[in-house]
């Protein structure tokens, strides 16, 4: 009904929304009441995909040698052919590949023998033991008990 309109009104710098509107009221006569947000979202559907030209707040079509408009974004990515003969390689599957059954197993971990004095067995390189320090106790409590 819009490219109606826009073709049958003829003006020559194309048609504003109001006129194409009227034309389509005249014509059409038992309209939904939302007539007007239905004209508005499909005038700009057909903006966006290229098949109406909005020019100073007017609508026309678009010239029949006029480039496509180019989409949004970054364009794909060219696929490179492959030489006719060449199988491509399979695809590997997601995730870690599986532990070869008949390979060497890893080396037994040795476990560390405990100390029976309770204390750190090794000190690291900075002399202090790991780990948070032990809450100190106040020397008044201790002397009270």
């Amino acid at each position: 009904m819009i490219m109606e309109a826009i073709d049958a009104l003829g003006q020559q710098g194309g048609s504003n929304k109001l006129s194409i509107s009227k034309f389509i009221e005249s014509k059409y006569e038992p309209l939904p009441a939302g007539h007007a947000n239905l004209l508005t979202a499909h005038l700009n559907r057909l903006k966006d995909i290229g098949e109406l030209v909005f020019l100073k707040y007017n609508y026309q079509r678009p010239a029949p040698n006029a480039p496509l408009r180019r989409g949004r974004g970054r364009p794909p990515k060219q696929k490179s052919s492959m030489p006719e003969g060449v199988v491509p390689a399979g695809t590997r599957p997601r995730g870690r590949p599986r532990k070869d059954a008949n390979g060497p197993s890893a080396p037994k971990k040795v476990k560390a023998v405990d100390d029976p004095s309770g204390e750190a067995p090794t000190v690291s390189k900075t002399g202090r033991p790991r780990g948070r320090p032990r809450k100190a106790t106040p020397q008044a409590a201790v002397e009270a008990s």
